[in-house]
């Protein structure tokens, strides 16, 4: 089954961010059940990881309708720090080997959504005319 979940993953690296921070949701909420009824202390920990996880999309959702590029920013920056601390929780839990193999792929899918949010965000936070200045546009012809 950890295979199966691994290759799913990794057949959508160009999937749309929100269809993927889904997909990622569902797969630790049907998950978080068998989790939780570990152990008092897998039961806290899967707690952590499904809010962590479902905060991702949830702000990228939030970050659609945003006011302003700032607004928008500042959501991707917060769904950043949420795929980071999910990857830190589903490492913890993949410490106990029963659960290791099936949390594989939900590792390496934060890592990649950290990965995703972290140009998204340095982009979404970079002067919108950073790019025509660069190229020398706004400038006077004399050099002055």
């Amino acid at each position: 089954m950890g295979s199966a979940l691994s290759q799913s993953m990794a057949d959508r690296p160009r999937q749309d961010l929100l269809a993927r921070a889904f997909t990622l949701a569902v797969r630790v909420f049907k998950l978080y059940p068998r989790l939780a009824a570990t152990s008092p202390a897998h039961a806290h920990v899967a707690r952590q990881l499904l809010r962590s996880v479902t905060a991702i999309g949830a702000l990228l959702e939030e970050g659609i309708v945003a006011n302003s590029r700032r607004d928008m920013a500042a959501k991707y920056a917060i769904a950043l720090r949420e795929s980071r601390e999910s990857n830190y929780w589903s490492r913890i839990i993949a410490t106990d080997e029963k659960w290791a193999a099936e949390l594989a792929p939900i590792i390496k899918e934060t890592g990649e959504f950290t990965a995703m949010l972290t140009v998204s965000v340095r982009k979404l936070r970079a002067p919108v005319e950073s790019g025509q200045r660069a190229e020398g546009k706004g400038q006077r012809e004399d050099g002055g």
